[in-house]
């Protein structure tokens, strides 16, 4: 049997002009943190931005990919990416999981190298909180090479 699992997207508003090309190859990959679907068919319900600082869109968006059969949102990698990374991840994860039957993960495509040798020097990344944060987006050294 063959299991179909629908994906919401949200990225920071930063990127709003992005047209969504790395998430949606690393979904048609599975790669970064949609490895998870490696036995799953996966249909894209919705692609919106968080509206910017702090997250006007989210209660919106996450209401309508749910009426649109998301059962799971993932916000995008450009908010760990970004600099600085969002500081409102949690919150939208957590509200977002309390408030609607759906699941969230935090990161869509790898992390690009080049982002990961910023965030490195930078620093960002530090600290017991930003683990799991980063993890599903983290990736083999060639996969996160062909992202950058």
């Amino acid at each position: 049997m063959n299991l179909k699992t629908r994906i919401g997207i949200i990225i920071c508003d930063r990127y709003r002009r992005c047209a969504g090309g790395k998430c949606l190859r690393a979904m048609r990959n599975r790669d970064g943190a949609f490895s998870i679907y490696k036995e799953a068919e996966v249909e894209l319900v919705g692609f919106t931005t968080c509206d910017g600082c702090p997250g006007g869109n989210i209660e919106y968006a996450g209401e309508e990919m749910v009426k649109n059969g998301a059962d799971v949102i993932h916000l995008a990698t450009g908010l760990v990416v970004g600099y600085p990374p969002c500081p409102y991840i949690n919150t939208f994860k957590t509200f977002l999981e309390k408030r609607y039957p759906v699941r969230v993960v935090v990161g869509t495509h790898p992390i690009p190298k080049k982002y990961l040798d910023m965030h490195t020097s930078l620093g960002t990344w530090q600290g017991a909180k930003w683990k799991p944060i980063v993890a599903p987006t983290m990736s083999d050294e060639a996969t996160r090479a062909r992202y950058d």
